[in-house]
């Protein structure tokens, strides 16, 4: 759930679980920003996907459009605002549930707060090692490249070779 989301997301690797062909992805180019922190991103393509939400005997589907991204997420997909508006759906933060009017009364979609914190270790491990990884490129791209030598000493890897034998 993210209300500030001005798109509804399914990362690519849950469309291949799901069993859907990546041939019914509609191809697209345009960037957005907001979901890898600072940096743009280009989505494979949309794609359109039915949706129910349901609470026995109550659900109510629609037709909601995915941006589908082949970058790794701790999350399956993240509904934004246009799930929200077109389900006229009211998310409550405070007790993780989405409530949504249904033809036969309110229809409550919820999660646990041990399954919703087992998400959120999940999405730190992930974010720090995409940071750690950032850094040791860019670590890597100021430092030159060297390596030490057989006898100790740094130097390029030109530089690496088996000592000579003495006869």
């Amino acid at each position: 759930m993210d209300e500030d989301s001005g798109l509804n997301i399914l990362y690519v690797e849950m469309l291949d679980a799901m069993g859907i062909d990546q041939a019914h992805v509609l191809l697209t180019r345009a960037p957005f920003h907001g979901v890898v922190p600072g940096k743009q991103a280009l989505p494979l393509g949309q794609l359109d996907l039915p949706i129910t939400f349901e609470g026995p005997p109550n659900n109510w589907t629609e037709t909601l459009t995915f941006e589908v991204v082949g970058f790794h997420e701790t999350y399956h997909a993240i509904l934004g605002q246009p799930c929200y508006m077109k389900f006229m759906a009211v998310p409550n933060y405070t007790y993780l549930k989405l409530k949504i009017p249904g033809p036969g009364g309110i229809i409550t979609v919820g999660t646990s707060f041990q399954r919703a914190y087992e998400y959120e270790v999940e999405y730190c491990d992930h974010a720090t090692a995409i940071i750690a990884s950032a850094e040791l490129v860019a670590s890597e791209r100021r430092s030159p490249k060297k390596h030490p030598t057989l006898s100790g000493r740094s130097g390029p890897s030109s530089q690496l070779r088996a000592p000579k034998k003495s006869s």
